[in-house]
């Protein structure tokens, strides 16, 4: 196991192992025990019971979280036609065309979120290998495919905190729900949001429990574990 160092040692002081907290308590104990030098960001990570080789097990969604996630978005989008010109026009950072695809499938990952029209999603399918192990790859389960006239649509969500959770190879999820310099009400309210929307996502193959375990951490600060029954209670305002 790696050594910690001495201020994380110090913070996790404050953090009593076995017990898991309140919602509120746990976003204030991880604003309270964030380590780094800069504006850390607050994660969510849940651990589920699910056996992810089962298809009728997989969890996947979008959530909107009410004040995002503090993080500028860098959006490609995948576009031809009259599609470029819409997709300029909302923000887009990039718009796709054969040199930035090639540019994409040589390595060059400097954006954070894709979206692509359908008749550009032949060309797009190629990027699989290199987008889909990142969690980049458009689809339209996560409503990243979209006709033209959707584009801004979906830009204007993805800058204001549309975030999308999937459940990896280990049954967890991992999402980013803020900054360490949100007010505790605005993480709380994003974290209530996340938990929501995993519960909506629930899959059919799910019997009995589901959620096993959450956790809420800043970046290089210690976990902080969350009562599962007080996190479910929670409200979407």
């Amino acid at each position: 196991m790696a050594k910690r160092g001495k201020k994380y040692v110090e913070a996790a002081k404050e953090i009593e192992k076995a017990r898991s907290y309140s919602p509120q308590e746990a976003v204030e104990l991880v604003q309270k025990t964030s380590t780094s030098n800069f504006n850390a960001t607050v994660e969510t990570h849940m651990r589920m019971a699910l056996d992810p080789r089962q298809a009728d097990q997989q969890v996947r969604g979008v959530v909107s979280l009410p004040y995002g996630t503090g993080k500028e978005v860098r959006i490609v989008v995948f576009a031809d036609g009259e599609a470029v010109k819409i997709a300029q026009e909302a923000g887009a950072d990039h718009v796709a065309d054969d040199e930035l695809i090639k540019k994409i499938e040589e390595g060059w990952l400097d954006f954070d979120a894709t979206i692509a029209i359908p008749q550009m999603m032949g060309k797009v399918s190629k990027l699989g290998r290199v987008l889909g192990p990142r969690g980049l790859m458009p689809s339209p389960k996560t409503g990243t495919v979209v006709p033209a006239e959707d584009v801004p649509r979906v830009i204007d969500e993805l800058r204001k905190g549309r975030v999308e959770f999937k459940l990896d190879k280990t049954a967890n999820i991992h999402v980013a729900i803020g900054k360490v310099d949100f007010q505790p009400e605005q993480l709380l309210e994003n974290f209530a949001s996340l938990v929501d929307a995993v519960q909506r996502a629930r899959p059919s193959g799910a019997k009995g429990e589901f959620i096993r375990k959450i956790v809420l951490t800043s970046t290089m600060g210690p976990g902080v574990k969350v009562d599962i029954a007080e996190a479910l209670a929670l409200r979407v305002a």
